[in-house]
């Protein structure tokens, strides 16, 4: 589309005239607005439906634009099959922290007090509430006469007096294959001394996978609990436990355990099946979500994750409070004795835990791995088989009741679910709508826009151009003017009798002709 008329003569080019320019623009209407016609009611009407049109335009791309800035998001459900899967890592922790048969006369020196087992003068507290052979125990213990204390460190004493996996594991099988204690990694937690199934940090023991889903091709384990070694409880405290049975957390690889808030419990007496299904969850950064895409800031973890960053911000909220850190947290610094433990460590933990949700904040990862499950459960032993059960582990039928417990741990089918945030609404997508709405109501496109500023640009650069022009013509107008002299003016002024006045040689400067040098004596050719 042409919108210069051809120059004639040298002038420069015009812009053409808005009417022009309507009738042949690909803007709907408004040729029939700028027309060369007299102004008439059909001018009228087509202005109206033009504004209005753009009117509603302007309106629903400004309510795109808006939306496109809301940064809206969807979620997407899928189940994707797998020919195999890897097995999690299993964390098991005893409820109770300490066996009562490793507590030595130094430990009980040092942390009965914590325990609840002695008050602050060395004293049992309750004796009547202790059965006769745990009081004979504890009586004999607790004698300090001529005792010496020595030094005494919780990490060790967590490692010592916790619970053995030997002395816990009775039956292990994985995918029909047995297996060990050796296969169970010890790690600290706010339980004490656990221990971690498949964790994939025990040397020559690569990440086990499973093949098919259900019991038998999953973890199975038979564990005693060892109530006869649980502490007895006189009072209330982080270190004892109402409960019995065991804490148990399903997590990556990648994870560290944080069993004591996202455990589940299992009771003895009780065959309890775990069916778990994979979950793999992809959220989005901002602005369109508020996950965390940047790497972890933290010296003790590579991997971010909730837990991880949990535990490495209550470990530095306990060296800023306290000087010390408890047995399971990572780092240098120096572990809390007992007494720290008793008054600042776990009150300040608790609080942290239960009432700061200012301090400890922790962003859902981009990338995540949880575990799906389903509990369900069977009275152990049977009628029918708790003497065979007696028999074959040298116990009482009492016991076998109150301390066997069986967990089974297997994925309930070969597939894990995707569950992904998706950008609801993208560049393309705001782009699309504002090129529909723009050609529902006006009929225009991308090169129509183009053609109105290729018009606005030819009238503006016609303008400037003239303001130009206009500028350089006054400014040579200006430097063309020269000086008029009249025949008497220069009579009036005579060189020749001047310069007969002074010395031979001398030259004489005064000209009163304008861009003309100043001339010497001989070259007055006026004289």
């Amino acid at each position: 589309m042409d919108l210069k008329p051809p120059a004639e003569d040298g002038v420069s080019n015009h812009p053409a005239s808005v009417e022009a320019f309507a009738k042949t623009s690909t803007l709907h209407g408004i040729s029939h607005i700028f027309t060369y016609e007299r102004f008439s009611f059909k001018r009228i009407i087509w202005t109206l439906a033009f504004l209005g049109s753009l009117s509603f335009l302007v309106h629903t791309c400004t309510q795109r634009i808006q939306y496109y800035f809301q940064y809206p998001h969807v979620t997407k459900l899928d189940e994707i099959s797998a020919a195999n899967m890897t097995f999690p890592a299993i964390t098991i922790c005893n409820l109770n922290e300490f066996r009562f048969s490793k507590i030595t006369k130094n430990d009980l020196y040092h942390a009965g007090e914590l325990l609840t087992l002695l008050n602050n003068r060395y004293e049992i507290p309750d004796p009547h509430l202790a059965e006769r052979h745990i009081l004979e125990a504890l009586v004999e213990k607790a004698n300090f006469r001529n005792f010496k204390p020595k030094p005494f460190n919780m990490r060790e004493f967590y490692a010592r007096a916790g619970h053995d996996m030997k002395d816990m594991l009775l039956h292990c099988i994985f995918k029909g294959e047995f297996c060990t204690a050796q296969d169970f990694k010890i790690v600290f937690t706010r339980y004490g001394k656990c221990y971690t199934f498949n964790s994939g940090q025990i040397k020559d023991q690569p990440i086990l996978t499973t093949l098919e889903g259900g019991t038998g091709n999953g973890l199975e384990l038979m564990l005693d609990i060892q109530q006869d070694e649980y502490l007895p409880v006189w009072g209330e405290t982080d270190e004892t436990s109402f409960e019995a049975g065991i804490k148990v957390q399903i997590h990556s690889q990648s994870e560290p355990p944080f069993i004591d808030q996202l455990g589940f419990g299992v009771p003895p007496g009780f065959q309890t099946f775990v069916a778990c299904q994979e979950q793999r969850l992809r959220y989005l950064p901002p602005p369109w979500g508020d996950c965390k895409s940047t790497p972890m800031d933290s010296d003790f973890f590579d991997t971010y994750s909730i837990t991880a960053c949990r535990i490495d911000c209550e470990t530095r909220y306990l060296v800023e409070n306290c000087n010390c850190r408890m047995v399971h947290m990572p780092g240098d610094a120096p572990y809390c004795t007992p007494e720290q433990y008793k008054e600042c460590a776990d009150p300040a933990l608790d609080f942290l835990v239960e009432k700061d949700s200012v301090f400890c904040t922790c962003e859902t990862p981009c990338n995540m791995t949880r575990y799906g499950k389903e509990l369900s459960m069977v009275k152990i032993p049977s009628k029918a088989s708790a003497k065979y059960l007696a028999k074959k582990y040298n116990k009482s039928e009492d016991y076998i009741g109150e301390n066997i417990l069986v967990l089974d741990i297997f994925f309930e089918a070969l597939n894990y679910e995707t569950i992904e945030q998706k950008k609801a609404y993208e560049v393309a997508g705001l782009l699309g709508d504002i090129g529909g709405q723009m050609g529902l109501f006006i009929g225009a496109s991308l090169l129509t826009i183009l053609e109105l500023f290729d018009y606005v640009y030819e009238v503006l650069k016609h303008k400037m151009c003239g303001v130009l022009r206009m500028g350089k013509q006054q400014k040579r107008n200006n430097n063309d003017k020269g000086v008029t002299l009249s025949l008497d003016d220069i009579k009036r002024h005579n060189p020749c009798e001047s310069l007969r006045g002074h010395p031979t040689g001398m030259s004489y400067t005064a000209n009163m002709l304008p861009h003309h040098p100043p001339r010497n004596t001989f070259e007055d050719f006026t004289c």
